[in-house]
């Protein structure tokens, strides 16, 4: 039953888009906040509100908030570069007075309490040891733009609370499972095994959510987390080796030729950064410094937190990448094998 209308921020990124799909399956009265001249098609055929509102323009995220009793904030400006400092401002702008803008509308217009996403990179890290929600954020790491700004946003979220909002941060892993649009860098990553395209991987790991378990992680944040609390949602933890094992029992594809030693790949990634990607500073790319860094930190996750406050059970990745490989097929992004 609808506790009022709820607005989701960020609407057709992969987080977005399995969290409103969700909300419509409970009954809600869903509005969602989108981009104008932006691509869409995540809500079609959806029976949602429609607004259009850029996050850095605080009089628009105003009104989409206005007459709204929930309010997720999921979106953000995804970016696993360094970029230049236009990039820089952007990314700030976005994640972080984007967020300001929420918060303050919400607080303005009366909603009665905001989940906002967050992400495992804004969280610490110790080797050898599963981030959980105590950790602090150590800032001297080599963080790029987009990690510094999730954890400035849980900062404002905190600053939120303070001032008498109910807001709570929920937050998230990498993220398997349908509803992908974009795609992401993991949505990517299946597209081109699934078509023989990608022939070499990096050992590593990292703590993966599906998309059902985060937005039932959402959903339970909005329902029972507690105002200035921060819960993380994963799934599971895998290497590259079982993902890679798990696409090709889903696909039915072999497995990449060539598994690359990592410290190879890892000064790869320093040259090109500092050579090639230095005259082209914002062009995307798969191998990054900090993506090599990141697999072969091997993050792991702990969401005890989540299930004793909150009733959080989490599925499992097998079915994820299974929902997420049916997903592409029935959109035609994956052409099925012969």
């Amino acid at each position: 039953m609808s506790l009022g209308r709820v607005l989701v921020t960020g609407a057709t990124g992969h987080l977005g888009a399995n969290l409103v799909r969700r909300l419509l399956a409970d009954g809600e009265e869903v509005r969602v906040m989108l981009r104008a001249g932006r691509d869409n098609g995540a809500l079609a055929g959806l029976d949602v509100e429609r607004v259009h509102a850029d996050l850095r323009d605080e009089d628009a995220v105003a009104a989409a908030v206005k007459g709204c009793a929930r309010v997720y904030h999921c979106a953000a400006l995804v970016s696993t570069i360094q970029g230049n400092a236009a990039h820089k401002r952007q990314v700030f702008d976005t994640n972080v007075r984007g967020t300001i803008h929420v918060l303050r509308s919400a607080a303005r217009h009366g909603v009665d309490k905001v989940v906002v996403s967050g992400s495992l990179s804004a969280t610490g890290y110790e080797p050898d040891l599963a981030s959980h929600e105590e950790m602090p954020f150590y800032p001297f790491e080599r963080h790029l733009p987009y990690g510094f700004t999730k954890h400035l946003t849980e900062h404002e979220a905190l600053r939120a609370h303070a001032g008498g909002l109910n807001v709570v941060v929920a937050t998230s892993c990498a993220i398997v499972g349908p509803h992908d649009y974009v795609p992401s860098r993991l949505g990517r990553v299946l597209i081109d095994y699934a078509h023989g395209r990608l022939r070499a991987y990096i050992p590593g790991g990292f703590e993966f959510v599906s998309g059902r378990d985060i937005a039932e992680g959402h959903v339970l944040a909005m329902r029972h987390g507690r105002s200035g609390q921060k819960y993380i949602f994963s799934t599971a933890y895998a290497s590259v080796d079982e993902l890679m094992a798990l696409y090709r029992q889903v696909t039915g594809r072999p497995l990449p030729r060539f598994r690359l030693p990592p410290p190879l790949m890892a000064a790869f990634a320093e040259l090109t950064d500092k050579t090639w990607y230095r005259v082209f500073p914002n062009r995307p790319r798969r191998f990054t410094p900090a993506a090599v860094r990141l697999l072969q930190m091997r993050r792991r996750a702990n969401h005890d937190k989540a299930r004793r406050e909150l009733g959080y059970r989490p599925t499992g990745l097998l079915s994820a990448v299974e929902e997420a490989y049916e997903d592409f097929l029935r959109r035609g992004v994956i052409r099925p094998t012969n």
